[in-house]
């Protein structure tokens, strides 16, 4: 019993991911935690259906100041222009009811989808749970994180796009 319990601990040690200094969990340069959401409207989309697509996930809440400041920059300079080159942009609302979370998309004046992260199982994939949103994770095409924001900085939003177009380009 007692070896089991030594390589139980030796195991949550040595793979456990514990938080980067903005609450991440994921790295730059691993494979997407898979993942399954779900449309206010019933419909699903998933990590695996995306295959071959370059995803962006955006973090999000109604409550959130933050992400009413950098949704419109999302859907201005990158949903927008991008969406009809390969681009997927999902904003994924912060454990709120989907009434409430319908009326977030109408009152923000957003295309792209919102959907539903109950409990804030999918964010807990990649931040820990305790940790805040605004936050938008690039997966390439081939399932891999390519670049995470915190917040909302022009500088590094700017870096995000750009990185998101070099991607499409390379479609």
């Amino acid at each position: 019993m007692r070896y089991k319990i030594l390589s139980l601990l030796l195991f949550v040690i040595i793979f456990a991911q514990s938080p980067d200094s903005r609450g991440y969990i994921v790295n730059v340069g691993d494979p997407s935690p898979d993942w399954s959401l779900t449309y206010p409207d019933g419909s699903t989309t998933s990590l695996l259906e995306l295959n071959g697509k370059v995803i962006l996930l955006q973090f999000t809440a109604s409550w959130c100041s933050v992400c009413r400041t950098e949704m419109p920059h999302l859907e201005k300079e990158v949903w927008l222009p991008l969406k009809d080159k390969g681009l997927i942009v999902i904003g994924v609302d912060r454990d709120e009811p989907k009434e409430l979370v319908e009326k977030f998309a109408k009152e923000m004046g957003i295309t792209y989808p919102l959907a539903l992260d109950p409990g804030a199982e999918i964010f807990a994939k990649f931040a820990v749970k305790e940790s805040g949103v605004t936050r938008n994770v690039v997966i390439d095409q081939n399932g891999n994180i390519v670049f995470l924001t915190r917040l909302f900085d022009m500088e590094e939003f700017q870096r995000m796009k750009s990185t998101i177009i070099e991607l499409i380009g390379n479609y």
